[in-house]
């Protein structure tokens, strides 16, 4: 089987023994041999691919969805960080680094340039420079989304998000589009969603865990797009998609199992429109609740001729979440004995629970990235980043190996629910044409929160979870130091109790300048959006983001941590650029630091009240941006192009 090793702080996989005691060759691991590749018009871009997860992330990213749980339930969301290499906050840097290092940058940007796909620049520098004048793709395709949350039947985060709307987006460029995710039924208003969706009568029987179950499936055709739902009792209960208030449920293995071994019956069997999507589909997996789609195809299908013109594109939205469990649960999968080296996996010495543990286990999201044709990222920044040790979980030596399928393409935003000219949750509407009532938001936001009128007085916004990788302890740590400035800083956000508990303290001693809003409201996060001037995103590692997408396109200006998804989108801020006009779209601090982030917010703050001409020009460039699905869907469509040039994953 496949194994790790530590040395020197680094993980790197070797080739063990399989359970008969054989040596196995790498090949049998799940790693194709090396293809080469075409080129058509862009050399370097053609030899990189794409992997795709989440988070990230808007209010609420995907990195919520796995409560944590039980020892008996899934090690849903495992870091293999070792131990002493978690990062150190400094507060007494000597030197104030409002932007990124400049000799670590140029070495940065030049390797995540090799995880590009022609059109990102539409995304970075907008619909005014770059536009896209096809209306129909060029080469129609049979495309099944596997996944589990898709908006707005089911949503946690960024995930359903991308599901939900992508597919519109692909759809309306001529594609035939089903989604597959479960039926969920919690016995919440949250129900009605599934109302429209009718039963096709189509029963299959799926054979895992040591036995058959039986599935059906529901269907509804909307915005040109068939969304099918897996309906089996293990989704009928209440909390989200993967636990409730007691953790993750303890057989998320067994109802994601299920749901890809119907995903990939569902071409084949349901006549939808009159006709089945068939055997020449291209499956897009979205993290690893969908992971064993690619490796079903390879094991249970091809060897019968069956799927055999069929590719599939792994989406990694977080890979923070693995789907590892115990070995010995490998039998529950469905699939044959001599593929356990796909998803078998060893942890690392200082992992394991205690001296008898041999840290066997299966990880599905594993076997996905070995036996998927391409892989996607939620950001060309997140596509470098998991091939690093910091960024990789363990995974970064395999997923270097597969450089030559992974790309990152940023997700869009809905323009439609994001449009400050009618959003109907802001009190006053403006556009980028005239934006003067953007104030008159902001005065209606500090009345609502019952703080002092100011409109000179530069206000700061946080939207997310209150947790580690939001970087909520930064903020904590900062807030004395930020109070002592004449601002104000409003805070919406659950997660961590002590965190929640350190926002109401926060309130009390500072009743002029702090409000936090413990808990999650979508009407309040639109008038934050509206209202604030600076949107602030410490995050340790973000995928791709959405809520710096929002800022922008509401002319709030947004300070962030270069990483992931968060670097790729935000420019930092040039006064002296283009003949002093200026460039950039907000701050983009590092390293991650108190004293780094505070001086980037003071920074801002500062050309806020003295430097009004500037800020305008970094409103105007920001709501400029062109952050819409179908740019993205552009860029999807180039790696389809390149699925089909290589012939499948065979083992």
């Amino acid at each position: 089987m496949a194994s790790l090793q530590i040395s020197g702080g680094s993980v790197r996989f070797v080739a063990g023994f399989n359970r008969t005691g054989c040596i196995r060759p790498i090949c049998s691991l799940g790693f194709p041999h090396s293809r080469s590749r075409f080129s058509i018009g862009r050399p370097l871009l053609l030899r990189r691919a794409s992997v795709s997860g989440e988070s990230e992330t808007d209010d609420i990213t995907d990195a919520e969805r796995d409560v944590s749980a039980s020892s008996s339930a899934s090690l849903l969301g495992f870091q293999l960080v070792p131990p002493g290499d978690q990062e150190i906050i400094s507060t007494n840097t000597t030197k104030e680094t409002t932007h990124q290092e400049e000799t670590s940058d140029a070495t940065d940007e030049s390797e995540m340039a090799d995880f590009g796909v022609p059109g990102n620049r539409a995304v970075e520098e907008g619909a005014a420079e770059v536009e896209y004048t096809s209306v129909k793709a060029e080469v129609i395709n049979n495309l099944v989304f596997v996944t589990s949350e898709a908006a707005p039947y089911s949503k946690t985060g960024g995930l359903g998000d991308v599901c939900g709307s992508l597919p519109i987006a692909l759809a309306g460029r001529g594609h035939r589009v089903m989604v597959i995710s479960p039926r969920y039924l919690n016995g919440t208003s949250a129900d009605k969603n599934y109302a429209r969706a009718k039963d096709l009568g189509v029963r299959v029987t799926v054979h895992c865990f040591g036995g058959s179950q039986e599935v059906s499936f529901y269907h509804e055709y909307r915005d040109g797009v068939d969304w099918v739902f897996i309906d089996h009792q293990s989704y009928h209960r209440p909390g989200n998609p993967y636990g409730d208030s007691k953790g993750a449920f303890g057989d998320n293995q067994f109802r994601f199992t299920l749901l890809c071994h119907a995903a990939c019956e569902a071409p084949l069997v349901l006549p939808l429109g009159g006709f089945t999507y068939g055997e020449k589909s291209l499956f897009l997996v979205n993290d690893w609740h969908a992971g064993l789609v690619p490796i079903l195809l390879a094991a249970k299908y091809r060897p019968y001729g069956v799927y055999k013109d069929a590719r599939s594109i792994l989406i990694i939205h977080n890979l923070a979440h693995q789907g590892v469990e115990p070995a010995a649960t490998y039998s529950n999968l469905g699939l044959p004995s001599e593929w356990y080296g796909a998803v078998g996996w060893v942890f690392p010495t200082w992992a394991r629970t205690h001296a008898l543990d041999t840290g066997e286990a299966v990880n599905v999201l594993k076997g996905a990235i070995v036996t998927s044709d391409r892989i996607i990222t939620v950001s060309q920044g997140y596509a470098w980043e998991i091939t690093t040790v910091e960024g990789g979980y363990g995974l970064q030596d395999l997923l270097s190996s597969r450089k030559s399928v992974i790309n990152g393409i940023t997700n869009g935003i809905n323009i439609d629910e994001w449009d400050p000219s009618k959003d109907e949750h802001i009190p006053f509407h403006y556009s980028l044409d005239d934006y003067s009532n953007k104030v008159k938001c902001k005065m209606a936001l500090q009345k609502e929160l019952g703080l002092p009128i100011r409109p000179e007085c530069p206000m700061i916004g946080f939207i997310g979870r209150l947790d580690y990788q939001k970087g909520i302890d930064l903020i904590q740590t900062a807030g004395p130091d930020l109070m002592v400035d004449d601002i104000q800083f409003v805070m919406l956000g659950s997660g961590d109790p002590k965190c929640e508990s350190w926002m109401r303290s926060m309130e009390e001693t500072y009743r002029d300048k702090f409000r936090g809003w413990v808990g999650f409201n979508v009407p309040i996060s639109h008038r934050i959006t509206a209202g604030c001037d600076i949107l602030l995103m410490p995050s340790r590692f973000e995928p791709c983001g959405l809520n710096q997408l929002y800022a922008m396109r509401y002319g709030t200006i947004p300070v962030v941590h270069a990483t992931g998804g968060l670097r790729d989108t935000v420019e930092n801020f040039n006064p002296y650029a283009e003949g002093g006009a200026g460039a950039g779209t907000g701050w983009v601090f590092s390293p991650l630091s108190k004293d780094s982030m505070v001086s980037a917010l003071r920074l801002a703050a500062a050309t806020y009240r003295e430097y009004k001409d500037s800020w305008e020009g970094l409103m105007r460039r920001g709501m400029s941006r062109n952050y819409s699905w179908e740019n993205a869907a552009v860029q999807y469509e180039q790696v389809f192009q390149w699925v089909f040039m290589d012939p499948p994953y065979i083992n």
